[in-house]
């Protein structure tokens, strides 16, 4: 039953991500641009942090499921169950905003969309697929060692929604005119399996990229985190093991190996 919590709450977050994310690129979009599409994202984000992130962690995004399974923060059974969850918010928001969208007599999904992501003629600027694939990854990874670094113990606890909020909202003043940006799969897939021909057709790229992303920046940060505790733990061997100057080098050695 804690699980199938943890999973609901996922599933929620998503969907206020992908609600009010893509919602206010296809509703208001013309009104606020791309600055105020950015913040939609960045404050859904934050706001979801708080709300469910004791739950689940709030990861909403198979990208950070992926870079937490890579460093052991969740089993394999959860993280296929977030991601499957996640999933399911996705579409579920892609299909509500697609309905409030439609209240409008000038709305026409193959024209509007829904917020799906595309490379070539469907990239916001036109932006080749290379050039979408590497974006895509460079700033999965950024947020990604954003998150593993404003979630680590050594930061003060109850913060971390801020900074993961604000480097959101960086990623897609960067990433908007180049993808729409997605960083985020399940994003991806809501608004693609309704919108269907090209967005469905380019969805691989939104999957492949940002997990890639995910898992070098897990990679990264497990590098970062162990030199990190190595550089503590020699510090603690010549402050309190032995008078300053006296170290023992193959004490040293031994918690260099550890």
């Amino acid at each position: 039953m804690d699980s199938f919590r943890k999973y609901i709450a996922e599933l929620f977050g998503t969907f206020v991500l992908v609600l009010a994310g893509c919602g206010s690129a296809v509703i208001a979009g013309t009104q606020i641009g791309y600055y105020g599409i950015s913040v939609a994202f960045g404050l859904s984000l934050l706001a979801m942090a708080y709300a469910i992130g004791n739950i689940s962690g709030c990861h909403i995004n198979p990208a950070v499921t992926a870079s937490m399974l890579a460093l052991r923060k969740i089993g394999v059974k959860d993280a296929l169950f977030y991601i499957a969850f996640q999933c399911v918010g996705a579409t579920i928001a892609a299909g509500t905003l697609y309905i409030i969208a439609s209240g409008n007599s000038s709305y026409i999904l193959s024209i509007n969309g829904l917020g799906q992501n595309g490379y070539d003629l469907a990239s916001p600027s036109g932006f080749s697929l290379a050039s979408v694939f590497v974006a895509e990854a460079v700033l999965t990874f950024i947020f990604l060692l954003v998150i593993h670094g404003s979630t680590s113990e050594k930061v003060p606890k109850g913060f971390a929604g801020i900074p993961i909020g604000l480097c959101l909202v960086l990623v897609h003043l960067v990433g908007i005119p180049i993808s729409g940006t997605s960083v985020n799969p399940a994003r991806s897939l809501g608004p693609a399996l309704i919108v269907g021909g090209t967005a469905l057709n380019q969805l691989w790229l939104f999957w492949v990229a940002p997990v890639i992303g995910g898992l070098s920046a897990a990679m990264l940060w497990k590098y970062l985190s162990k030199a990190d505790s190595l550089k503590r733990q020699r510090e603690h061997v010549e402050v309190t093991a032995y008078p300053i100057g006296e170290i023992d080098e193959t004490e040293l050695a031994v918690v260099e190996d550890s």
